[in-house]
């Protein structure tokens, strides 16, 4: 297998088509496209962090739903965690870091647990609010 050196985690977001559709096209808020150019452009894997499906494959086909960690109870995000994690473990062979696009609630319990499978993370995003975010994807993308 060929050696990948980045994985992007690309949290889902609320606002979403309204039919079954890939998982990479049901998302449509301003942030998630341009999240998903950028991620598309490195030519590095990603995968989604959803609320309701754990890991997702950006082509796996998904119906729409209103899930979001924002409103569960911190057993039930280590649960989700947990399951990502187990989700994830397999796709971590040959990966040197992964990089969260993902808020605090996406990558409180994983952070810890991806370092702990000895690959570095990083969090290209953090501290910075949305605005900010979007201008820097603008300023990548636009390179």
């Amino acid at each position: 297998m060929e050696k990948l050196s980045t994985l992007y985690l690309v949290s889902c977001v609320s606002r979403k088509v309204d039919r079954p559709s890939t998982a990479k096209g049901l998302y449509t808020s301003d942030w998630w496209v341009k999240a998903r150019d950028y991620v598309t452009r490195t030519g590095d894997a990603w995968f989604i962090l959803s609320a309701e499906h754990g890991l997702l494959d950006p082509d796996s086909v998904i119906s729409p739903y209103e899930r979001t960690l924002n409103n569960m109870k911190i057993g039930e995000r280590r649960a989700w965690a947990s399951k990502v994690l187990n989700q994830l473990r397999p796709k971590l062979t040959g990966v040197e870091r992964v990089v969260f696009l993902a808020g605090k609630r996406y990558r409180e319990f994983l952070f810890d647990a991806i370092q702990a499978c000895g690959v570095s993370v990083c969090v290209s995003l953090e501290g910075m609010r949305i605005g900010e975010q979007l201008q820097w994807f603008k300023r990548e993308l636009e390179e």
